[in-house]
């Protein structure tokens, strides 16, 4: 039998690693914009077209390369950081010339252009898939210039699992956010299609939050510091007030890498903890420096999780400084606890007085079972909360406890008829609702969710949005790449009925919202409607359906909204008006119904 195995040919083995290196566009500028850091660079570059697909361009005026270093970069598993074993346990740079040059240059065409602070002349390389077509000497400026055009030219199947550009871009823009987040002393700029973006300038770490993410963010940073044994945390922290309803700007570093932790961001929920509502997430920049000895990097390829020896202590000293920022800032919850700690008891103490002077007579008039049944009904509310706890209660008595309450739902008819107007809310979140099969039980918030988007999506396609003029406009701040996004989606943002126009290089001026929004709250409105949006990215819905996605989940009644019984008969009028009246846009169910001899069952 003939030998089967053989090795691979390089450009092979190149394309079949850039499938793990390269994984998209941000991947690759990730990796060149590490590089240009460990260069020692002072100024970094970034230009991309097309979202990356047709451009990725990093200059930065670091130490450049030699001849000879520029040609062995292409080579692969070739670096100069690493020479002997124990130096993967001791990595404190980010990435090394050669780590992944090779693997892009066989999915793409690349063009490198270095030159040494020493030398007259630099060196040009152009390389194909894998192939050195040209390299020569040429006049350049001191540093490194890395251009990868057309990205997976050559593995068309890769191509096409790419994303739309909006996704692909805000995946650029993310990595670009937390390498010059991780390096305020590096001056970073990024041209988008040949605009400016971000033109950051080197400083402090505060004056490049508020560069990357807007003059509002000036208001709400906290400073952060604590250090401990081998650990050391600084950063800042936002206030609670600031705090957002979509998981936005948090970052953690150890060793100036950017990584992701669940158990980490845990900490940080804890110490903030009776500081912001539930499901709202604060903002957060927090730079952990530890000795390399004590984690492992490399437990990911992307290297965005790392592994610490020592985790229990690493959250507790995490949740100890973000707490310690709070308390030094005199930042605590709006209602002081402290104060009011015996008004559960008061209210109660309130509640048994009324109770003596309005029933006693009556408890003294009735029978021992009437008096047990009032038992029962003072036992339905718990005290500590002010509702009722049906789950708590517990019956007693022998014989079964009877309630009898005056409603049209025990006016017994013959067949009971869809659209009856026995309607009542439950604890401010369901409605329910008598149908010819039984009992319809509706989310009003999905339900409202369905209602909204159909017809923001009406208004999008037919670009007809009513609008409502604000008497006082207010103007909005927004990051460089927000403000670029919202000006990309102008004409459909305007087709919903907002009245917007720019105000300044990175400002927003909100002169009207959609007719049925009411005005007074056009900035949160707004704000809420880019954080959806931006969230939804992820979904590669088309842009119309994101948006009328976005503004209906924001828009929408919430959990613990009060209706009438006329309202709550328009909702179900509208919802059974929809084309999907089965599911909300984000696929939960708007309603149940549950039929007569299932709830009969419940009795036999």
């Amino acid at each position: 039998m003939p030998d089967i195995i053989k090795l691979l040919p390089d450009s092979l083995a190149n394309q079949i690693a850039a499938g793990e290196v390269v994984q998209r566009p941000s991947s690759a500028v990730k990796e060149l914009l590490e590089n240009a850091v460990d260069a020692g660079a002072t100024y970094i570059k970034l230009i991309v077209k097309d979202a990356g697909k047709a451009l990725i361009q990093v200059i930065d005026n670091g130490k450049g390369m030699s001849e000879t270093d520029a040609r062995m970069s292409l080579e692969r598993h070739a670096t100069s950081k690493l020479s002997k074993s124990e130096d993967l346990f001791s990595i404190k740079t980010l990435g090394f010339r050669g780590e992944a040059l090779a693997s892009m240059a066989a999915v793409s065409q690349m063009e490198i252009k270095t030159r040494l602070p020493e030398n007259d002349l630099g060196s040009l390389l152009i390389i194909e898939a894998s192939e050195v077509k040209k390299q020569e000497p040429t006049a350049t400026d001191v540093g490194t210039s890395i251009c990868i055009k057309n990205l997976f030219y050559n593995v068309p199947a890769r191509r096409n699992f790419l994303k739309s550009n909006g996704v692909e871009m805000k995946h650029i823009v993310d990595e670009f956010q937390r390498v010059a987040m991780a390096n305020s002393e590096i001056g970073f700029s990024l041209y988008q299609n040949d605009i400016e973006t971000y033109n950051l300038p080197a400083g402090k770490l505060s004056q490049r939050i508020v560069h990357l993410f807007g003059k509002n963010y000036q208001q709400q940073l906290v400073a952060c510091s604590e250090s401990i044994d081998h650990i050391q945390i600084h950063g800042y922290v936002g206030k609670p007030d600031f705090a957002r309803k979509t998981r936005g700007e948090q970052f953690f570093f150890v060793n100036n890498r950017f990584i992701k932790s669940n158990y980490l961001n845990h900490a940080i929920s804890n110490a903030f903890q009776g500081l912001i509502e539930e499901g709202s997430f604060p903002f957060y920049v927090l730079f952990i420096t530890i000795d390399p000895k004590h984690i492992d990097i490399n437990v990911h390829p992307t290297k965005t999780e790392i592994k610490f020896d020592d985790e229990r202590t690493t959250y507790a000293v995490v949740r100890a400084a973000v707490k310690q920022a709070l308390a030094t800032h005199h930042i605590t919850p709006a209602l002081d606890f402290s104060a009011d700690i015996n008004l559960g008891k008061q209210i109660a103490s309130s509640r048994e007085t009324i109770k003596d002077k309005n029933y006693s007579q009556f408890k003294n008039t009735t029978s021992p079972r009437e008096q047990s049944n009032l038992e029962n009904w003072d036992r339905l509310f718990d005290e500590n909360k002010g509702k009722i706890s049906i789950d708590q209660l517990e019956e007693k008595d022998e014989q079964p406890l009877t309630l009898t309450f005056g409603s049209q739902i025990n006016n017994k008819s013959e067949e009971p008829l869809e659209g009856s107007t026995a309607i009542i809310q439950l604890h401010n979140k369901y409605i329910i609702a008598q149908v010819k099969s039984g009992m319809m039980i509706l989310d009003q918030q999905a339900a409202h969710e369905r209602i909204l988007y159909e017809k923001y999506l009406l208004l999008l396609e037919q670009k007809s949005g009513a609008s409502q003029q604000s008497l006082f406009p207010q103007a909005l701040s927004l990051n460089p790449s927000d403000f670029a996004l919202v000006m990309e989606m102008e004409a459909d943002i305007k087709a919903l009925g907002f009245i917007i126009e720019p105000f300044g290089k990175t400002d927003v001026l909100i002169k009207g919202l959609p007719a049925d929004l009411g005005a007074g709250n056009e900035k949160d409105i707004f704000e809420g409607l880019l954080d959806q949006f931006k969230k939804n990215v992820e979904l590669s819905l088309p842009k119309k359906e994101n948006l009328a996605r976005s503004i209906a989940k924001r828009t929408s009644l919430k959990s613990g909204s009060k209706l009438n019984e006329e309202e709550m008969s328009r909702l179900i009028d509208q919802l059974f008006g929809c084309e999907n009246v089965n599911y909300a846009p984000d696929g939960r169910s708007t309603f149940h119904i549950l039929e007569m001899n299932t709830i009969e069952n419940y009795f036999n």
